[in-house]
């Protein structure tokens, strides 16, 4: 197994990368609710969730991979109540299968109500 690190800068002016990839796996930060041009999205749980997708299915594309090679996605919502919503809208970007999964409740920041981090196997380089 390399040990090489290779890091995807954010574009948004905060300190952190936006994914991460080491080895075989792809690690992606975690991911609110934000337009294409890093503006926070508001609305229901169902347009949170569409937006947060919508980014994590572009940084996976940019690093090579997509939804089919997520194996583990962590999510964190601000009330359990928005988990059938959030579900509606999570289980049509997994077509091939779903990912192992933890979902819990927290507060989260810039007052959204939805968070996602993913993990994927990319391969070996």
């Amino acid at each position: 197994m390399s040990n090489d690190i290779q890091r995807y800068p954010s574009h948004l002016p905060y300190p952190f990368s936006r994914a991460i990839r080491v080895g075989g796996f792809l690690f992606l930060s975690g991911q609110v609710p934000m337009s294409a041009e890093g503006e926070v999205v508001r609305g229901d749980i169902r347009v949170q969730t569409e937006a947060a997708l919508a980014r994590i299915g572009e940084t996976l594309a940019e690093c090579g991979a997509s939804f089919d090679q997520v194996v583990k996605s962590t999510v964190w919502l601000t009330d359990m109540q928005h988990f059938a919503g959030f579900n509606e809208v999570y289980q049509r970007h997994f077509k091939n299968g779903f990912p192992v999964r933890s979902t819990v409740s927290a507060q989260l920041a810039l007052g959204v109500d939805v968070e996602i981090e993913v993990q994927a196997w990319v391969g070996e380089n």
